[in-house]
């Protein structure tokens, strides 16, 4: 994934860019990048390495470094960036959030045109962002060729520019998958993907940019340079996983989301005449809890904390480059409170389950713990389709999602002519899932959200969202 936050201002702007920034580091574990514009220095750039250090520790001594009244950052999952350019546009620095999934197709039409080059990376690779800029730089105006850029591209790119006169660009990408918010203070404009970032920095969120807006920012005021198109299809794993709880994406808050999400599940599981004895309810930290305390406030059930992340120096278990070691630091940050787990029927509620590899590991860490039986609950239904749009999660098969795999083994390939009977926990192909990865996990039971009750507990109509990942509907 990824996320920026930038500011166009009338004073220097330089630390509330880098708290900005840093609050977003949730959504990446790669590169850090800041970009100013100081109007005695120019455009100025520092990027640097976030696998093995957060960004405030790497970015600490910008400040001796750097200056300006227009700035922007950005955590990156994927290539360094921003980037400076000189282009037919002009001066700028540039970020994108998204992913770019026929990257080599365009990269070989541009290289076909006379002159055309891009600076290799190891292996050859090109920056996704100068692709981005190379597209589009074939226009004569910053909103026709971020347009042109996005019509060519396959997957998604949001985008964020810092011209070389301290204005911004922003534009959110074309249908709307990923957020982009407007703050204004009395200084100036902030841009932001995370809407809490603003409110903590001061500024008053204006609105949200729809589908393919393009806006350009100065101190003094907002032009719209393409105004919002009329299809949006934002992602639904904002609310479920990856989004940060005090953010509201389309006037929806996560954390609520999260609450309602899970008052849903115990709607679902009282529908269905679950009543096995339950000892306490729990999340699988850290986004499985919020679900979870919905889920225990409308069962009725106590809800208690049966182990800890010990996270004080590994924030997240995927940030090592292997999965064998994100596995093992997964494991090591588990901390168990004994008197929660031993001899107790445990309900735990997961965000999802995509291969279920750390959620088999943490099952078998409760069962050596002493827990009597585990039950699990996922906040959204099972992931059939891996997600073509961005890049929050690591599948490049859809085969390494575990649902896919179980469902290979129960009918073979014929099973994938059933996908939507499979996704329902109340058909005999639905029933034969959860059970099957019940049995090979060595749950208790198991259950997952439908995708009726995801979209209710999200409250925006079915045709803004994209669930592509749960029904393969684009």
């Amino acid at each position: 994934m990824g996320g920026f936050f930038g500011i166009t201002s009338r004073k220097d702007c330089l630390v509330d860019v880098f708290f900005g920034t840093d609050y977003h580091s949730h959504l990446g574990t790669r590169r850090g990048g800041l970009a100013a514009y100081d109007p005695e220095i120019g455009l100025q750039r520092k990027i640097h390495s976030i696998e093995n250090a957060p960004f405030r520790t790497k970015f600490e001594n910008v400040f001796h470094e750097m200056r300006g009244i227009a700035a922007i950052g950005c955590i990156s999952d994927t290539d360094p960036q921003p980037l400076l350019v000189r282009s037919r546009l002009g001066n700028y620095a540039i970020c994108i959030i998204g992913v770019i999934r026929n990257a080599d197709e365009l990269i070989e039409t541009c290289l076909s045109k006379e002159g055309g080059y891009f600076d290799a990376m190891t292996g050859g690779r090109v920056n996704s962002t100068q692709l981005f800029s190379a597209l589009m730089s074939q226009k004569t105006d910053f909103a026709e060729g971020i347009r042109y850029a996005q019509e060519l591209i396959e997957g998604t790119a949001s985008v964020l520019i810092l011209k070389d006169d301290g204005s911004l660009i922003a534009a959110r990408d074309k249908v709307g998958r990923l957020p982009v918010c407007i703050g204004k203070s009395e200084d100036g404009y902030a841009v932001s993907f995370e809407s809490f970032a603003c409110l903590k920095l001061g500024f008053e969120l204006e609105r949200e940019l729809g589908p393919g807006e393009i806006v350009h920012l100065t101190p003094a005021g907002e032009e719209v340079l393409r105004p919002a198109g009329k299809t949006k299809r934002i992602c639904s794993f904002l609310w479920s996983y990856y989004g940060y709880p005090t953010s509201n994406y389309e006037g929806v808050n996560v954390e609520a989301m999260r609450y309602r999400n899970g008052e849903i599940m115990a709607e679902q599981d009282e529908q269905n005449g679950f009543d096995e004895p339950i000892d306490y309810v729990g999340g699988v930290p850290d986004s499985g809890t919020p679900h979870a305390i919905g889920y225990a406030n409308q069962s009725g059930k106590k809800f208690a904390r049966a182990f800890i992340k010990y996270t004080p120096t590994w924030s997240r278990s995927f940030m090592p480059q292997t999965q064998t070691d994100r596995d093992r630091i997964a494991k090591m940050k588990q901390i168990p409170v004994h008197e929660l787990i031993q001899g107790k029927n445990l309900l735990f509620v997961d965000d999802s389950i995509v291969r279920g590899t750390q959620l088999k590991e943490t099952v078998e860490f409760l069962y050596e713990n002493g827990a009597k039986a585990v039950h699990m609950r996922s906040a959204c239904p099972p992931i059939l389709f891996g997600c073509k749009f961005l890049n929050f999660s690591r599948t490049t098969s859809d085969m390494e999602l575990i649902a896919r795999r179980v469902i290979l083994e129960l009918e073979g390939e014929e099973g994938f002519a059933h996908l939507d009977e499979y996704s329902d926990g109340t058909t005999e192909r639905g029933k034969n899932l959860r059970r099957a990865i019940a049995d090979r996990f060595h749950f208790a039971s198991l259950d997952f959200q439908s995708l009726e009750g995801v979209i209710k507990a999200i409250g925006l109509p079915p045709c803004e969202l994209c669930t592509y990942c749960w029904n393969g509907k684009e």
